[in-house]
């Protein structure tokens, strides 16, 4: 028990340290790609899918770790991560984000996740379970992608990584902007500079997350749990702990979510950046549907930006991409109309009234 529970925090807090000083954030990536024409997180995202695909090849290779078998729910893994999208991008973050970004102080997180684990809880253990067997009952199929096809998981990764490759370099190779910018004037020397000051590419933080994800499993599985980094359902397993009292709840995954907490915390802290942010009433009334639709979509997709979008999709399983595709396309959804469709009005509002000025003058 004692491992189980330092095991976690230590996984957890070197995620939740990670994310919160490198700003690693799923549903900002995801946005961007829309909003800014910018896939440079989306690239940070496939090398940390690649690391940990490599890692789990050898890893399962000698017998280190077991990847259970498992089948999905086509329609379900769509509806849901295309829901769970919508959220992300409502409440400002996936879920890790919103664990890591609860640690800052920002109290917009903590409802959203509040929402977010009640959520998940009630679809997978209450009065929406009904909701989500129903939509997922029809259609489960193998969630490998080796099985259904023939083609050894040692291709598929290797496909992967050669795409990754591509990206990454391609991106590289991009002449730098020329606009300067200014530099703030540095606070911290020595360590304490690399490890609370120091900005780092998205690319070196993706690296690190995909190391760590790939820790997960072998840590995780030596304590009964056959799996690796997952967030929603320790998140609804926590809530059902205060429900039901049943300490059987407390799995590896519980403390590894409470890790993501205090390690963003301890970031937060030592950087300075620590702050209670009251949000206004919009951003609230955001941070509530956000996290309900986030609760709801990883409970009946099987899993959230981390569990499938990270951690599936290295297992090179059909889920894990249909998954991330689906969340991508929820993120475009939402995006539109929180930030595009007002953008379009306020232009169409700034020429109609630059039209009418230029009438009048012309009349006068």
């Amino acid at each position: 028990m004692i491992w189980l529970i330092v095991s976690g925090l230590i996984v957890g807090a070197l995620l939740g340290f990670v994310m919160q000083r490198t700003r690693f954030c799923l549903a900002g990536g995801f946005r961007d790609m829309y909003i800014q024409k910018s896939n440079k997180m989306f690239y940070a995202l496939l090398i940390a899918i690649s690391i940990q695909s490599i890692g789990l090849l050898i890893l399962t290779s000698t017998g280190v770790v077991q990847i259970p078998e498992s089948s999905y729910p086509i329609i379900g893994t769509i509806i849901g991560s295309f829901i769970f999208g919508i959220g992300m991008v409502l409440s400002g973050g996936c879920a890790t984000g919103t664990w890591y970004r609860a640690g800052e102080g920002l109290i917009g997180s903590w409802i959203a996740l509040a929402l977010y684990a009640v959520t998940a809880a009630v679809t997978k253990f209450g009065l929406l379970l009904p909701v989500m067997n129903g939509i997922n009952k029809p259609t489960t199929v193998s969630t490998s992608m080796s099985q259904t096809t023939g083609i050894p998981t040692w291709v598929w990764v290797v496909l992967l990584v050669a795409i990754t490759i591509f990206f990454v370099v391609k991106t590289l190779r991009k002449p730098k902007s020329k606009v300067a910018v200014p530099k703030l004037k540095q606070k911290f020397t020595g360590v304490r500079y690399y490890l609370f000051e120091k900005k780092y590419h998205p690319f070196i933080a993706a690296i690190v997350v995909g190391l760590i994800a790939l820790l997960a499993w072998p840590v995780s599985e030596s304590t009964g749990r056959m799996y690796g980094l997952g967030i929603t359902t320790p998140s609804a397993n926590i809530v059902q702990f205060f429900m039901t009292g049943d300490v059987n709840l407390l799995d590896w995954g519980v403390f590894l979510v409470l890790g993501i907490f205090f390690g963003s915390y301890i970031a937060a802290k030592g950087s300075r950046e620590f702050k209670w942010r009251l949000p206004d009433k919009k951003t609230i009334r955001n941070s509530v549907i956000g996290g309900a639709c986030m609760g709801f979509g990883a409970s009946v997709a099987g899993g959230c930006s981390i569990g499938n979008g990270l951690v599936e999709t290295a297992t090179m399983s059909w889920k894990g991409w249909i998954a991330l595709a689906s969340m991508i396309l929820g993120a475009w959804f939402m995006s539109y109309f929180i930030f595009i469709r007002p953008m379009k009005k306020a232009q169409r509002a700034t020429t109609q009234s630059n039209a009418q000025v230029t009438t009048q003058t012309q009349t006068t």
